[in-house]
């Protein structure tokens, strides 16, 4: 493999990766096969539901069978339920936001029916399970963050189906470090890469200066709509809500200021 601009279009830049753990582990990878220098800095993290009593009700109903479909919205579920060792039965059919949703879905060994075909959102997943199940009765479980809007759960009760929405976690901000944050602030950082709602709110909050040449990408149009709601100006939105999409998004531009680098 040659070291040419086609394999590494992102020789020289500087990326903050705004979350950790194998997640980040993965896309750090991704950006040092292009030729970028990860920078690992966790703005949210994960932290146990505060009603953990209705989780684990929820659980054990689901693995009775007493759910006709399972709705699970990111990754970050398919954690809780591995390591409550939830049971889904070959009755009860599950429904994934995503493509990063359904593979983690899968890595662990549950099997996905449904992935959203075009609007790969939570109201785009409600519409063709709507589409699919009308016009009969449906007993659903949504599995979902605590800050998550209850767009799901509202559309499928609105459609007629029985909805137990239940949080299966809360997301909490994570201060970074006062280098990152010096890094950010004079430009160090060529890009921010904004992979959900919450994490484009701690982009704001915890970077309230921000150099107008940092590119920020957004991981899909819902994420950003959700940065524009949070006041945070994107730069790039990718076509679809994966990691692939999101760095060849990024790969696209030319570093920033690179020739006022290379200047005496």
């Amino acid at each position: 493999m040659t070291n040419s601009k086609q394999n590494r279009p992102l020789d020289g830049w500087r990326i903050l990766v705004p979350r950790g753990g194998p997640w980040g582990d993965g896309v750090a990878a991704r950006l040092r096969d292009r030729g970028a220098v990860p920078v690992v800095a966790p703005l949210i993290n994960f932290a146990p539901t505060t009603d953990q009593a209705a989780l684990d009700s929820a659980l054990r109903r689901l693995a009775a069978g007493e759910y006709d479909w399972l709705t699970v919205t990111s990754a970050t579920t398919v954690d809780v339920m591995f390591a409550h060792r939830a049971v889904v039965p070959r009755s009860t059919r599950i429904a994934a936001v995503g493509e990063t949703t359904a593979a983690a879905l899968q890595a662990v060994g549950y099997e996905v029916a449904i992935v959203p075909e075009e609007d790969n959102s939570a109201a785009g997943m409600a519409e063709q399970l709507i589409a699919l199940e009308t016009p009969e009765r449906r007993r659903i479980l949504a599995l979902r963050s605590e800050i998550a809007k209850p767009v799901l759960s509202v559309m499928l009760q609105e459609a007629g189906h029985d909805v137990d929405s239940v949080v299966a976690y809360r997301t909490v901000g994570v201060p970074v470090t006062d280098r990152i944050k010096r890094d950010v602030e004079n430009g160090r950082i060529n890009a921010i890469l904004i992979t959900s709602g919450s994490v484009a709110e701690q982009v704001r909050e915890q970077f309230p200066q921000i150099p107008d040449e940092t590119l920020l990408a957004a991981i899909g149009p819902r994420t950003a709509k959700d940065a524009d709601r949070a006041g945070l100006p994107i730069t790039v939105v990718a076509d679809r809500q994966t990691v692939d999409a999101l760095i060849d998004a990024v790969s696209s531009f030319t570093l920033p200021h690179a020739s006022d680098e290379l200047a005496p």
